[in-house]
Order: C-alpha cells, then sequence, then structure tokens
C-alpha cells in the first residue's frame, strides 16, 4: 500500500507560547553568523499562498506526489496543465519587505547563507546571493529519462504553442505553482515530451514523498554547522527536509529563532518564537540593527 507524505500536523498543547518580541532576532543578527531557513510564509505577501496558515492550500488541494507523477500519465497531464496556467501568475510575483530585509541582512555581513525550502526564486530576485534552494526550483525543467536541464520559460513557449486557446479560469494558485482546476477544465491539454530523448519532463522541484538530494541536505548541514544560530522564516517545519536542520542546530547548542504566526514543529527546540508578519516584522527587525564596523567608519570618513 503506498503511504501519503505528511501533509499535516497538530500542535501539541505544551507548546511553548509566542512572543510579540522581535529582540531575540536582532541581538542574533547583530552577532552575525546568522543561517536563515525560509518557508512558504515569507512569500505569502507576494500573492503566493502557503501550505498550511490561515487559507493555506492544504484546505482545498493536495499537492502532486512524486510517486503519483512518474507512475500516472493522467496525473502528468493535470499536473502540467494545471502548473503551466500557474506559471503564468507566478512568475510574476515580486519579493516582498521580508525578502528585501534578508537580502539586507546579508548586504550588511550578518548571514551565514540562507536556506529556502520554497521554489519561487524570490529570495534571489531580492538581492539574496548566497542562497540553496533546497526543494529545487520551478525556473528549471529536468528529463527524467536523460537528465537533460532546460529554462521553464522554453517549456511555456512549447506548451503555448501545443494548446493554443488554453485559458481556464483557476480556483487558487499553490505555493509550488500548481493552479487548482477540474478534470473538465484540463481536458486534453497536450503535454510535450523532452526535446533531446523525448523522455518525461518534470519541473526541477522535490514533490512531496521525493527526497531531497543528498549532496544538497549535506551542504545544508555544513552551513548548519558552521552558523551562529538558525532562524526560521516562515515555515511549519511540518517536514522532515527542513525540521531535521532545527534539530541539528539545537542539539549543536545553537539558538533556533522563528518567526511565524502560527505554532510550528520547531518550537520546542527554539528559543522563541515571534508570532508576527513576517514583513513588518523583518522590516523593524532590520531598522534596528546597528551598521557593521567597516560600514561605520566609512560612514565617519565621509565629508
Amino acid at each position: 500500500m503506498r503511504m501519503r507524505p505528511t501533509l499535516s500536523w497538530t500542535p501539541p498543547e505544551d507548546l511553548p507560547p509566542g512572543t510579540t518580541d522581535p529582540g531575540p532576532v536582532v541581538d542574533a543578527l547583530e552577532t552575525g553568523g546568522v543561517l536563515v531557513l525560509s518557508g512558504a510564509g515569507i512569500s505569502t505577501e507576494s500573492g503566493i499562498p502557503d501550505y498550511r496558515g490561515e487559507g493555506g492550500s492544504l484546505s482545498r488541494h493536495t499537492p502532486m506526489t512524486y510517486q503519483d507523477f512518474v507512475g500516472d500519465a493522467r496525473a502528468r497531464q493535470r499536473y502540467w496543465a494545471r502548473s503551466h496556467l500557474g506559471w503564468r501568475t507566478f512568475r510574476r510575483a515580486h519579493p516582498n519587505a521580508g525578502h528585501r530585509a534578508v537580502a539586507a541582512f546579508e548586504a550588511r555581513g550578518r548571514l551565514a547563507g540562507v536556506i529556502t525550502q520554497n521554489v519561487d526564486g524570490l529570495h534571489q530576485a531580492a538581492g539574496s546571493e548566497d542562497v540553496v534552494e533546497l526543494h529545487g526550483s520551478l525556473a528549471r525543467v529536468v528529463c527524467l529519462t536523460c537528465g537533460a536541464m532546460s529554462a521553464r520559460r522554453e517549456l511555456a513557449e512549447r506548451l503555448e504553442a501545443a494548446n493554443e486557446g488554453f485559458a481556464p479560469v483557476a480556483a487558487g494558485l499553490n505555493p509550488d505553482g500548481d493552479a487548482d482546476l477540474t478534470d473538465e477544465q484540463v481536458g486534453d491539454f497536450r503535454v510535450v515530451p523532452c526535446t533531446v530523448c523525448g523522455g518525461v519532463l518534470k519541473p526541477d522541484v522535490v514533490f512531496f514523498g521525493e527526497n531531497v538530494p543528498p549532496g544538497r541536505v549535506e551542504h545544508c548541514r555544513r552551513l548548519v554547522h558552521g552558523a551562529t544560530s538558525l532562524l526560521v522564516l516562515g515555515s511549519s517545519l511540518t517536514v522532515m527536509s527542513g525540521l531535521r536542520f532545527v534539530r541539528q542546530a539545537a542539539q549543536a547548542g545553537k539558538p533556533v529563532l522563528i518567526v511565524n504566526r502560527d505554532p510550528t514543529r520547531g518550537d520546542r527546540y527554539a528559543l522563541t518564537r515571534v508570532a508576527l508578519p513576517l514583513g513588518a516584522t523583518l522590516t523593524t527587525v532590520a531598522e534596528r540593527l546597528s551598521s557593521p564596523p567597516e560600514h561605520r567608519a566609512t560612514a565617519r570618513t565621509r565629508p
């Protein structure tokens, strides 16, 4: 019997309460060496919904699993129809105040890096450079047969040509760029093959039920090892792909700080959880940070 991936988590009653004081986050960033771990919640202010927050997509939508995608041609057709429609909106999303604040932390030398569970590329669009895309990127497509990699925009053009006039109205957009469509709306949508070998194409993202590449996990573990503290932004930490880094940091005695309005599966490992909206909170934190020593020295020498 095929097991479904963990999609939900019920907070126990003994979790520590959240706070509205971002002071510990400011203190950690003042120290420097902070590793950011971001989740879908940081992109909600850019118009991309999260999975589990208020109005999250899991309340109406079950994400595609890797097993269904590779094992069922009809499932692939439904996925690509919905994803193709969703991509039109997804690619127009812009970074929000939260992404810009993280980029500012990096520019001011406060970070050891950014690990994101998101596939939207908004951290990089905001100016962050040292970003590990834990779950891949929707901007890339990979062939499951020959491994050829290509740009999503190229596939979008091919799908447009193969499905002229395809323009159903979606009920909603999901964090993985998948739009909500009925089977009737999917209709006879045509899926196109790899241009190199004719094989099956898949977005270069980690589906539910699929493992993060071991090398990528090990790289993230090294980042946690080298960091002074771990700052979780907008993730419920329901799935192990992100929670394992929280556990690693806590076991090593490194402070774990979380900014997320709702309780998370990592709260019991955290020094604090700031239960406030991300964009405004991170903007406030950025404003409260002092300038790094080299920036202050530069400022004093200006006429």
